[in-house]
């Protein structure tokens, strides 16, 4: 097949066939809106997206939606971007929010991505499901200038393991991540700087994000969703991947050689 072509060298004509059959589940269909176009279009022809969200305006800096549809269902609208990409994929879509008591079947797929938001305990039992049918769950963060992506896996900690009694948030878990940097000698100041600053703003403002911290997640996730199809290895949760163009040791002005 010509579609794939240029993705040899990278991908092998075995593994693009395993990618090919490889069912995946995308629940949140704001950042899982860049992830599932990145991941058809390196070859999972297998994706169910779920939201029960509309679009907006405010989600064209970054979210993979153009002006005509906005006030159309997210969950929708990006099936169809998905099918206008590749009209034979086995694209599927759960148009409603996810809920604890409302979830898909796992038994249906072999990898997930929960890009759902921390409103409430609905993320948390996501994860839950489809570990214990041991399926491994990708979380990506935008960081507007970079992105960082954890996968949760049966029988490793989860990410309520960072919480407090009132539950987790976003926050809770890029604060750990940028703690961590720290603690490892390689501070994150860009992303210490955001944090600190979006933590004094008032209660209930939405994060500041990028297309750049979008597409930086895209590309993370299908990544390791190649990875985990083709039975290579990856870190997991406690660990991260964290990527960013920003390097804290380099002057202004540097030209970095």
């Amino acid at each position: 097949m010509n579609r794939y072509l240029r993705n040899r060298l990278y991908i092998n004509p075995a593994e693009q066939e395993i990618l090919k059959n490889f069912p995946l589940f995308i629940a949140g269909s704001g950042i899982g809106s860049n992830i599932a176009e990145c991941a058809l279009r390196t070859g999972f022809e297998k994706i169910c997206v779920a939201d029960g969200d509309l679009i907006e305006d405010s989600n064209l800096n970054r979210q993979n939606y153009t002006e005509d549809r906005i006030g159309s269902p997210k969950a929708e609208a990006l099936a169809e971007r998905l099918k206008s990409i590749n009209s034979r994929a086995e694209i599927t879509l759960i148009n409603r929010y996810l809920a604890e008591d409302d979830m898909p079947d796992p038994a249906a797929f072999k990898a997930a991505v929960n890009a759902l938001d921390f409103r409430d305990g609905t993320p948390q039992a996501f994860d839950q499901l489809f570990l214990q049918s041991g399926i491994p769950v990708l979380h990506p963060y935008n960081l507007g200038w970079g992105a960082m992506v954890t996968v949760l896996a049966p029988e490793r900690p989860l990410l309520s393991s960072l919480g407090t009694a009132e539950g987790i948030s976003e926050l809770d878990v890029v604060a750990y991540a940028a703690g961590y940097q720290r603690f490892w000698k390689k501070p994150q100041g860009w992303l210490e700087d955001v944090l600190a600053r979006y933590s004094g703003e008032k209660d209930g403002a939405p994060p500041p994000q990028l297309a750049i911290g979008s597409w930086y997640a895209a590309a993370m996730c299908t990544h390791l969703l190649v990875k985990i199809a083709t039975g290579k290895a990856y870190k997991c949760f406690p660990e991260f991947y964290m990527s960013s163009l920003f390097e804290e040791e380099a002057p202004p002005h540097t030209v970095l050689k």
